[in-house]
């Protein structure tokens, strides 16, 4: 299958061809039954020439191209409706009936905010257009009306307030919230990838619309993308800063699967400077080695790394409640654990050759000894709760 792609280099395109180019090489399984032969990137500094050649072989035409910020209103229904007529012309002159998508805005809804939308009148002609051309050629013609778009690549200071927002943050450059209760539809990048997909394989979601809202149906003139998340701006700085604030706090937000949150997290990070890519961790020093905390989140405790210098004995300690998992990946090592009130030992023989957990169970007192003369003894250590000094739940009582 050959794809065709305008508007190549922009925020969509780019993260649709960076998809489609990992399924053409094998590298992406998720389609299995999707083979890839060809995919034509064309965008507003293409040769435009090779328009024709693509349109001529393209199996399947995803046109993303268009106008958000032109110099004149104009230029919305010269970018958005008149290269939407060359392309289509080029595929009629060549008896080309391939699927062709459309993407489209909820501008062209022409409703509430968007009711004097020149933008929204140019895409408003790009889909009667589409529209007119499949009932013409016959070809099935999928359009898109996008709510805004957010995720990695998008270009700030543009038309995405979440671009923005990420962008502005991670720079340490202000931003300017008006109204926080201002609720945005929110889809997000490989959400809209993923249904794109699906559309070259014949299973998009259809629907109609009644101004804003989508009313799904099988037989539907529009097309949707089924996931998307509705959000305040409040909502989106207040994570952001939470985002921001991790190399300090080491807090994980909240981020269950699926959820905006986890979504807006990988939107964040890929707009870090590179000054903010590594950050410095507390190192709890002394001459028996080191202990650092590394991550801490609200509902599963924390992420440590312990070093112990050779010969050192760490731990003789036990708590009520708090367990933990001893991870050894580096160095030789044993773990011991005695119930307390008992003389009863279990002993655990350790070592980076043969990574396994070890629970720190209640009510067992326990250490970790680095039996090396010469290797430090490096230790992954999980707690099921982040350190509290009011609350620690420790009680000093050596194993033997």
């Amino acid at each position: 299958m050959n794809i065709l792609v305008t508007g190549a280099k922009g925020f969509v395109g780019k993260n649709l061809c960076a998809t489609l180019q990992t399924i053409k090489e094998g590298k992406n399984r998720t389609r299995p039954n999707l083979k890839i032969d060809e995919i034509f990137e064309f965008d507003i500094d293409t040769d435009s020439t090779l328009l024709d050649q693509y349109c001529r072989q393209a199996d399947f035409v995803f046109n993303l191209a268009g106008v958000n910020r032109p110099q004149q209103t104009s230029e919305f229904m010269e970018g958005n409706f008149g290269f939407a007529s060359t392309l289509l012309d080029m595929l009629k002159k060549h008896a080309n009936t391939c699927p062709v998508m459309l993407s489209s805005s909820q501008q062209a809804s022409l409703t509430g905010r968007f009711g004097n939308s020149e933008y929204g009148r140019s895409k408003l002609a790009g889909e009667e257009l589409f529209f007119c051309y499949a009932a013409q050629t016959g070809a099935k013609v999928l359009v898109y009306r996008f709510p805004n778009l957010f995720g990695k690549w998008c270009r700030p200071n543009y038309n995405s307030a979440v671009a923005t927002f990420c962008h502005n943050i991670a720079n340490d450059l202000p931003i300017q919230v008006n109204d926080p209760s201002v609720q945005l539809e929110l889809l997000y990048i490989d959400d809209l990838v993923d249904e794109m997909l699906s559309a070259i394989e014949g299973k998009e979601h259809h629907c109609e619309f009644d101004g804003l809202e989508v009313k799904p149906s099988e037989s539907g003139n529009y097309c949707y993308c089924p996931i998307t998340h509705l959000v305040t701006l409040g909502e989106i700085v207040d994570l952001i800063q939470q985002f921001t604030a991790q190399p300090q706090t080491l807090m994980i937000p909240e981020i269950p699967e699926n959820s905006f949150a986890k979504k807006l997290y990988s939107t964040y990070l890929s707009y870090l400077p590179k000054n903010k890519v590594a950050f410095s961790l507390k190192m709890n020093q002394d001459d028996r080695g080191s202990f650092t905390e590394l991550i801490h989140t609200l509902s599963f405790g924390q992420v440590s790394v312990n070093i112990s210098k050779p010969g050192i004995t760490k731990g003789q300690h036990w708590h009520h409640s708090k367990w933990e998992f001893f991870i050894v990946v580096s160095g030789h090592g044993l773990i011991q654990e005695r119930k307390i009130g008992t003389d009863e030992v279990i002993e655990f023989e350790v070592s980076g050759e043969n990574i396994q957990a070890v629970h720190m169970l209640p009510g067992y007192t326990h250490n970790i000894i680095n039996l090396s003369d010469t290797e430090n003894l490096v230790t992954v250590m999980w707690a099921n709760e982040i350190f509290d000094p009011a609350h620690p739940d420790t009680y000093f009582e050596p194993v033997k």
